[in-house]
């Protein structure tokens, strides 16, 4: 795991440990729907990114045998499990609790404000660590739209964590007005309002974050940018007449596969073919270093026949 992904997770674990505590403790005093719902919303969290630094650290083995290309897809299998655990342990429980209050609602009656009290404090926490996986997310978003970033990157972490960041403020303010609404006009019904509101939310979330680490298990290519500085460095080869076709897997956020087959220049001396592609291989790990595992294929190139058209680079990957 990159180093401003990982700063970005345990940020946001100790925020989500010290709210999760927090409101567990106000919800004791209060019996707030809406605080208990952010509660083990909370600590979905703070699993998740637990999750997140295991599933780091398991995608740092070393190849072995059976898993030839190492384990760099491993990431984004918790990734998709923190996706799941956002969806059920989160969103379906304060579904649950908020009905359940809507049908049976009771006023908050014992420390009144304590619940207000506990989600300012919860928002400010969790505004820092939402700082925190912004900066870290601006080092490598460049200019790239942060809807485009999270759609995008092939990273998973930072764009989790903003997800859940940004999910856990809107569920604090969320939280907020069921419980003052509940307060000022004494009926318990907007408290669990508020829990399932907070619920939908997450639901919402979890869908869109298991959409995108679907695509990321099943393989995507690499980004647009990095398949414009392999193809340039393959075509700018010295012997390398023509690009017939390329792919390009991420076996992990940082390892790319890069399979191609090249036109070169007709010769019956295989040292200047094996010259050809050793130049060509070199070019493309100094273009794109996250070139991990090269495949180079030669062929013969003559003008106006081409077995195999190499596709166009696409402007962004689908998912």
């Amino acid at each position: 795991m990159a180093g401003g992904g990982t700063k970005a997770v345990v940020a946001a674990l100790l925020a989500n440990t010290g709210i999760a505590v927090t409101k567990f403790a106000a919800w004791g005093l209060t019996q707030s729907a809406s605080m208990l719902a952010e509660a083990i919303h909370s600590v979905a969290d703070a699993g998740n990114q637990v999750l997140l630094l295991v599933g780091g650290k398991r995608a740092r083995r070393e190849a072995d045998e059976l898993h030839q290309f190492g384990f760099g897809r491993e990431r984004y299998v918790y990734s998709f499990i923190v996706a799941i655990v956002l969806f059920s342990v989160g969103g379906l429980f304060a579904l649950y609790e908020g009905y359940h209050k809507i049908h049976d609602p009771h006023p908050i009656e014992n420390w009144k404000w304590v619940p207000v009290v506990v989600l300012v404090a919860a928002i400010i926490m969790e505004t820092l660590s939402f700082r925190t996986a912004i900066v870290e997310a601006n080092k490598v978003r460049g200019q790239v739209g942060w809807a485009k970033f999270v759609r995008q990157a092939r990273s998973p972490e930072l764009p989790v964590i903003l997800l859940e960041d940004f999910a856990a403020l809107t569920g604090l303010v969320l939280a907020l007005i069921g419980v003052v609404l509940t307060l000022v006009t004494g009926n318990g019904v907007w408290d669990g309002v508020g829990s399932m509101a907070i619920g939908a939310l997450l639901v919402v979330v979890a869908i869109f974050l298991a959409i995108e680490m679907k695509s990321l298990l099943l393989g995507e290519s690499a980004t647009r940018e990095a398949q414009q500085k392999i193809v340039a460095a393959i075509e700018n080869t010295p012997g390398v007449q023509k690009l017939i076709h390329i792919k390009t897997l991420h076996l992990g956020p940082e390892e790319v596969l890069v399979a191609a087959k090249l036109g070169v220049e007709p010769t019956t001396d295989a040292a200047v073919v094996a010259q050809t592609i050793n130049a060509a291989e070199q070019a493309v790990r100094e273009a794109e270093p996250m070139s991990v595992h090269i495949y180079l294929e030669p062929d013969i190139y003559v003008e106006g026949y081409v077995r195999e058209e190499r596709p166009a680079v696409p402007e962004a990957p689908s998912h």
